[in-house]
């Protein structure tokens, strides 16, 4: 994919020696459902890296002005014109209006120049910062699916369930009041 940049950032295809960087933020892995990307060295980076070079569907997060890849954003799509939509970024930067800067780019790249219809994303109930984001993006929660998912066990090995939302925004709702924000 051709770069997307904002005020602050790029987002980019990923580079396969973007490992270190992306190693910073998936060593330990904020939330629940990234659990299963976590990696634990270098090489594993480098690898995973490589991996997603290969596609658009996973997009690096850059500061503009240093290169630093800070997260990454995913658009996984379903035909005909309807995408699930995430983010991951690093602790690092939370705070600062980057996972916000860098899914409007994502939401306005998917809405203009792939036609995208519905845009959806999952968050589990008690992932306050990605709950809050879907809301300043305009995205209304759709519903609760109780015990829906497990990314992890306990400590006797049976699975702990999580509670997760979906959100979902409409094209012609990001086109209107939406956007404002």
């Amino acid at each position: 994919m051709d770069a997307i940049r904002t005020e602050r950032l790029v987002l980019r295809n990923f580079w396969p020696e973007d490992g270190p960087d992306l190693l910073a933020y998936l060593r330990e892995p904020g939330a629940s459902c990234y659990l299963s990307l976590k990696l634990d060295d270098l090489a594993a980076a480098e690898a995973e890296a490589a991996k997603r070079a290969g596609s658009d569907e996973t997009i690096a997060v850059c500061l503009a002005a240093t290169g630093r890849v800070i997260g990454d954003v995913f658009a996984m799509p379903e035909p005909p014109d309807t995408y699930a939509v995430g983010w991951n970024f690093n602790a690092d930067v939370g705070g600062a209006g980057l996972a916000t800067e860098a899914a409007r780019a994502l939401f306005d790249h998917l809405f203009t120049a792939k036609q995208a219809r519905r845009l959806y994303a999952y968050v589990e109930e008690d992932n306050t910062p990605s709950r809050r984001l879907c809301e300043r993006l305009g995205m209304r929660a759709e519903g609760l699916f109780r015990e829906f998912i497990s990314f992890r066990e306990d400590e006797h090995g049976r699975p702990v369930f999580e509670n997760t939302l979906q959100y979902a925004l409409l094209r012609k709702e990001w086109q209107g009041p939406a956007r404002a924000g």
